[in-house]
C-alpha cells in the first residue's frame, strides 16, 4: 500500500479505541463506575480477549491495559461448522456418506447465511435450507432440510457460550473438528477460555478492582497461570464493565448468554458498553489510535508490568544483567541505554538471554544488577544468526541498544551501530502469554562436552594431526563414553555437537573413513533438520556441501551416508532444495541400471535403498511431482522383484498426515484411494510393510479434504484386523490421534531427539 511505517494494534484495544472517540464529551460520567472493563472481540474466526483497567486521577479517568488474551481461532466459522455436520447427518438419501470437501464448503456457507437469519432479531421459527446436486445433477440432484431456530439456538448457545461455572478448566482433548486443516481450539467453549483468561489475571484484575486496602493487600499475591479450579484458590475477579465487538454478537442470544454467564460469576449484573456498529468499530479504532498518538484523545496506558533485563556473558558465577526496559515503560517509546556499547558477532549464530523482574525496585535503562535474588526469573532466549551487509567483510561491530515495548506486547532491541546509526538490527522477544513467569529450558552441555569436541578435533582438526582408520572409527563410541548414549542426546547436545562439527566440514574428505564418519555424525546431529531457533541457519550452511557431492565416489559406503543425511535434514529443508534433490535422484531411481551422469558419477549400487528413503522424506515437494512418484513407485512394486521397502516409501508418499510438511502439500484423496487399490491387492502377511502403507494412506486426520472414504477406511480395517495389527494402527484408521514413539520412529525412519516431537506446518512453498 505505499505506507513507509505500520503499526500493529490489537482488535480488542482498537474497538475500544472507537468507543473511546464517540464518547469523548462526558467519558467521566461515562465510566465513573467502572474499574475493570473486558472487551471480548468474537469475529468470523477468532476470538481476542483484553482487560483494562479504570482509575481516577484528580477527577479524570486513567486508562491502563493489564491483560491480553490468546489469539483463539474460535469465532462465528466454528460454529457454521457445527451446524454443517449437524445438517450433514440429517440429510435425505445420504446413505451415512459424507459430503466431499468441496459440497461440504457450499453446505457450510448454507449454514452460516441461516444462522444469521435464525439469530437475527425477529427470526423466524424455521428456515429451509438446499444444497444443490452436482455436475449433471445439479438441480435435480438438490436436497432440502429444515433448521429450527431452537436447534440453533441450543447448538450454538449452548456449545459455544454454555452457563459454566467460573473454576471450570478449558478441555484440553483433541477435537474432531478439524475441517479444512485449520488448527481449531480443542474446546469450543468461549465461557470456559474467558474464565481461563480472567484466572491468569487474577492479580492485576483483583488490584483494579480492590476497594479498601485489606482487599488489596489480598490481591498481592501470586499470579494463577493454570487452567484448572482447585479449591483453596481465591474468588475469581469478575469485570464490572463489558464491551462487545464482533459480528457472532449481533445475535442478542449470544450477547445475552455471555453477560448471564459473567453476571453469575460476578453476583451481579455487569454494564453493557454500547458498541453501535460492530463491523467498522476496529476500523475506525485503528484511526482513532492514530490520532491519539497525535496528541487528540485519551490514550490507553499498559506500561511493561516487569522490569526486563539483558544477562551478560560474563565469566563470573555471579549472574549479572543489564535493565533495557524498567518496569512501567510505555509502549510506542524508544528507551537508549546510554554510556553502553556492546559487540555484536555478525554472520554466526547468537543467543540472547532475558531475565525478568516483578519487583518495585526503581531500575534506570542501562542499570547493571546483580540476578542471583529470587525477584529474577529468567527467561526464553531468542537465537538468530545477525546477517552482516552484502558489501561488508565485518564479523564484529560495535553497537548502543535501543529498546522498546510495541502495543502487541513485545519487547524490541535495536542493536545500532556505533560508526554508522542508520545500520540497526533488529531483535523481538515475545512477552506475553503463560510463559512469561516461567523458566527457560535449560540448555547446559553436559561436563565433559569440551573433551567431547577435543575429540572432534583430534579427527577432524589441522592437517597436521595424523589420524589412521582406527582411530577414526573410535570416535562415536568415545563421544558415547564421554556423554552417554547417543539416543539419550538432547536437542542443544545434537545441535552443539554438529556445529563442532560444521566448522571442520573441510577436513572430511581426508580419507574415505573421514567421511562416512562425518556424514553419519553431522546426519545424527541435525535430525530431523528443525526443533532449534537457528536450525534454518544450519540448513543453509549445510546446503552449500550440496553442489560439492562426496569425494569417494566409489565407496557405497559413503553414497549411503551421503543419501542418509539429507534425509535426516529433509525437516529443514526449503521446497526449493527439496526439489533439487528429487531432480538429482529421480533419473537413477528410475532407470532399470544406474549410469554416469555427466556432471559426477552416479551413486553406485548398494545406495538404492538411502535414495528411495530420501525421495519419500521430502514433504515440501509440489503434489504433481509427489503424484508423479507415487505413480512410478506403484507400477515398480507390480513387479516381484521389487523390494518390500517401496511399500514404505508409498505410504510416507501418500500419508495423509505428514510428518512435519504443510496439509496443503499432500496426496488428494482420490490419487491416495487409487494408491490403496494396489496396496489392497498385497498379501500383508508377506508384505509387511505395504500394511504400513496402507495405515498412511487412509490415516483419518478429520479433514473431510484430505480422508479417504468411510468405505475405504473400513477395508483397510478390515484387513489389519485379519494380520491382528498393532493397535496402534488401527486407533489412526478410526481416530484423530498423534503418533506414539514407535510409529513415529517407523514413519521417520529413526528415533528423533529426546524431548523433540515433530508438528506439521502451515508453510505453503
Amino acid at each position: 500500500a505505499g505506507l513507509p511505517r505500520l503499526r500493529l494494534l490489537e482488535e480488542p484495544q482498537a474497538a475500544f479505541y472507537d468507543w473511546l472517540f464517540r464518547h469523548q464529551q462526558g467519558i467521566d460520567e461515562e465510566l465513573a463506575e467502572t474499574r475493570l472493563l473486558m472487551v471480548c472481540d468474537v469475529g468470523g474466526g477468532t476470538t481476542d480477549l483484553t482487560l483494562i483497567q479504570v482509575a481516577f486521577r484528580d477527577g479524570e479517568p486513567e486508562l491502563t491495559r493489564i491483560g491480553v488474551g490468546d489469539h483463539l481461532m474460535l469465532g462465528g466459522d466454528n460454529m457454521d461448522l457445527a451446524l454443517a455436520h449437524l445438517v450433514e447427518s440429517r440429510l435425505p438419501d445420504s446413505g451415512g456418506k459424507k459430503l466431499s470437501a468441496a459440497r461440504f464448503s457450499q453446505l457450510t456457507a448454507r449454514c452460516r447465511a441461516a444462522k444469521e437469519q435464525l439469530l437475527a432479531t425477529g427470526a423466524p421459527e424455521s428456515v429451509l435450507l438446499t444444497l444443490l446436486g452436482g455436475g449433471a445433477k445439479l438441480i435435480g440432484g438438490a436436497r432440502t432440510i429444515e433448521l429450527h431456530r431452537d436447534e440453533v439456538l441450543n447448538l450454538v448457545i449452548d456449545g459455544f457460550l454454555p452457563r459454566v461455572a467460573a473454576d471450570q478448566p478449558v478441555l484440553q482433548r483433541r477435537s474432531g473438528l478439524v475441517e479444512f486443516g485449520l488448527p481449531y481450539p480443542a474446546d469450543p467453549a468461549i465461557t470456559r477460555h474467558v474464565a481461563a483468561f480472567l484466572r491468569r489475571h487474577r492479580q492485576a484484575a483483583q488490584r483494579a478492582l480492590a476497594d479498601d486496602a485489606a482487599a488489596h493487600a489480598a490481591s498481592e499475591q501470586p499470579d494463577e497461570r493454570d487452567d484448572g479450579g482447585e479449591q483453596g484458590k481465591p474468588e475469581l475477579p469478575v469485570p464490572d464493565t463489558l464491551l462487545l465487538n464482533g459480528g457472532v454478537f449481533r445475535a442478542e442470544a449470544l450477547s445475552e448468554r455471555l453477560q448471564a454467564t459473567l453476571a453469575d460469576w460476578r453476583g451481579a449484573p455487569l454494564r453493557l458498553l454500547h458498541n453501535d456498529n460492530p463491523d467498522v468499530a476496529v476500523a475506525r479504532g485503528a484511526v482513532a489510535y492514530a490520532l491519539v498518538r497525535q496528541g487528540h484523545g485519551r490514550r490507553i496506558g499498559g506500561g511493561s508490568a516487569r522490569s526486563y533485563f539483558l544477562v551478560l556473558e560474563e565469566g563470573s558465577k555471579q549472574r549479572r544483567g543489564i535493565c533495557i526496559l524498567p518496569r512501567g515503560s510505555e509502549e510506542g517509546h524508544e528507551i537508549r541505554l546510554p554510556e553502553r556499547t556492546f559487540s555484536l558477532r555478525l554472520g554466526q549464530p547468537v543467543r540472547f538471554y532475558l531475565a525478568s523482574s516483578v519487583a518495585d525496585t526503581v531500575y534506570q535503562p542501562g542499570e547493571i544488577a546483580a540476578l542471583d535474588d529470587e525477584d529474577f526469573v529468567r527467561l526464553p532466549p531468542i537465537a538468530t544468526v545477525v546477517q552482516p551487509q552484502a558489501d561488508s567483510n565485518q564479523r564484529e561491530v560495535r553497537v548502543e541498544l535501543i529498546s522498546g515495548i510495541t502495543e502487541v506486547g513485545s519487547l524490541e532491541l535495536h542493536c545500532v551501530s556505533i560508526d554508522n546509526p542508520a545500520r540497526r538490527w533488529l531483535l523481538e522477544f515475545q512477552l506475553r502469554g503463560d510463559g512469561e513467569a516461567t523458566t527457560a529450558s535449560s540448555e547446559v552441555l553436559p561436563p565433559r562436552f569440551v573433551d567431547a569436541v577435543k575429540s572432534i578435533e583430534q579427527i577432524f582438526g589441522g592437517r597436521s594431526q595424523a589420524v589412521d582408520s582406527k582411530e577414526v572409527r573410535r570416535l562415536r563410541g568415545q563421544l558415547e563414553h564421554l556423554l552417554g548414549k547417543r539416543e539419550d542426546w538432547e536437542l542443544p547436545l545434537l545441535r552443539a555437537l554438529f556445529d563442532a562439527l560444521l566448522q571442520r566440514a573441510r577436513r572430511r574428505r581426508r580419507s574415505p573413513e573421514h567421511e562416512r564418519l562425518w556424514l553419519n555424525l553431522a546426519g545424527y546431529c541435525l535430525r530431523p533438520g528443525l526443533g532449534d531457533a537457528i536450525d534454518d541457519w544450519r540448513i543453509e550452511q549445510l546446503s552449500a556441501l550440496l553442489t560439492q557431492g562426496i569425494q569417494y565416489v566409489n565407496e557405497s559406503q559413503n553414497w549411503s551416508e551421503w543419501w542418509t543425511l539429507w534425509r535426516r535434514a529433509a525437516g529443514g529443508l526449503p521446497a526449493d532444495t527439496q526439489a533439487l534433490l528429487l531432480a538429482e535422484l529421480l533419473p537413477p531411481l528410475q532407470a532399470e541400471t544406474v549410469k554416469a551422469r555427466n556432471r559426477q558419477p552416479a551413486p553406485i549400487s548398494g545406495s538404492h535403498d538411502d535414495m528411495l528413503r530420501l525421495v519419500a522424506s521430502l514433504e515440501r515437494l509440489p503434489v504433481e511431482r509427489k503424484i508423479e512418484v507415487g505413480d512410478w513407485l506403484l507400477d515398480r512394486l507390480s513387479r516381484a522383484s521389487e523390494k518390500p521397502l517401496g511399500w514404505w516409501a508409498l505410504g510416507r508418499i501418500g500419508a495423509r498426515q505428514p510428518l512435519y510438511g504443510s496439509a496443503h502439500q499432500v496426496v488428494p484423496a482420490e490419487d491416495a484411494c487409487r494408491w490403496l487399490e494396489g496396496v489392497l491387492a498385497t498379501d500383508w502377511k508377506k508384505v509387511e510393510p505395504a500394511a504400513f502403507a496402507a495405515t498412511q494412506l487412509a490415516r483419518l486426520t478429520g479433514d473431510r479434504s484430505r480422508d479417504l472414504p468411510d468405505g475405504s477406511r473400513d477395508e483397510v480395517l478390515a484387513r489389519l484386523a485379519a494380520i491382528n495389527a498393532s493397535s496402534s494402527w488401527i486407533d489412526q484408521i478410526t481416530t484423530v490421534i498423534e503418533l506414539d514413539k514407535a510409529d513415529e520412529r517407523r514413519a521417520f525412519g529413526e528415533s528423533l531427539p529426546a524431548g523433540l516431537r515433530l508438528l506439521h506446518d502451515d508453510r505453503s512453498a
